[in-house]
């Protein structure tokens, strides 16, 4: 697996996102719908609570893919998505190598109808799928819109990841909606304040 970064041309975005960013991906590349390891890293807006939100210069639409399906993703360069109205020009890509990391964090992930408690018991139970033994940090409760129904979750920190262990959590990831930027999870260099961490 690797991350495939596109530059963003365009100037705004609706806040919730997501589901409108997967259909449109889906459309444009349909294979990426079929692998089921395929990723989108969650946009980065511009702070604030104003609707839609604006897109910086530096806004990226990340695309976590395997190698096999790379040169097809790349593709996209040049193409343009039209996302809940909002027309996005896609740069030619940079190709990023997964780096382990002690410490990973994920913005969102889908907790289905669970509490927090039971959140952590779910996330316990695929992490030990994987073999992989960290400390799990829940923060912030958070609801994302899906195809069918808001998406109920939390974003998570897993803390003392051996290397092996964390590159599994990238490339797997935790949770379901991939596409929808869930349970995608990137290096932090820290374990404090998640609850901070927007």
């Amino acid at each position: 697996m690797l991350d495939l970064a596109f530059p963003l041309h365009g100037r705004a975005l609706p806040r919730d996102h997501h589901w409108a960013l997967a259909q449109a991906l889906s459309a444009a590349l349909p294979a990426l719908a079929e692998d089921a390891l395929a990723a989108v890293h969650p946009v980065k807006l511009v702070h604030g609570s104003g609707e839609p939100a604006l897109l910086s210069a530096r806004s990226r639409l990340v695309l976590r893919v395997s190698r096999e399906s790379g040169d097809a993703a790349r593709a996209l360069a040049g193409r343009t998505l039209v996302v809940a109205g909002h027309e996005l020009r896609l740069g030619p890509p940079q190709a990023r190598e997964l780096l382990p990391h002690g410490t990973l964090y994920a913005h969102f992930v889908d907790a289905g109808e669970a509490d927090e408690a039971g959140f952590l018991e779910a996330m316990g139970a695929e992490l030990a799928q994987l073999e992989v033994r960290c400390q799990r940090i829940c923060g912030r409760e958070r609801h994302v819109r899906g195809p069918l129904r808001t998406l109920h979750g939390y974003s998570l920190m897993l803390h003392g990841l051996r290397e092996a262990a964390a590159l599994r959590v990238l490339e797997h990831g935790l949770g379901a909606h991939r596409l929808l930027g869930c349970g995608v999870f990137v290096p932090h260099k820290s374990a404090a304040a998640v609850g901070e961490i927007e």
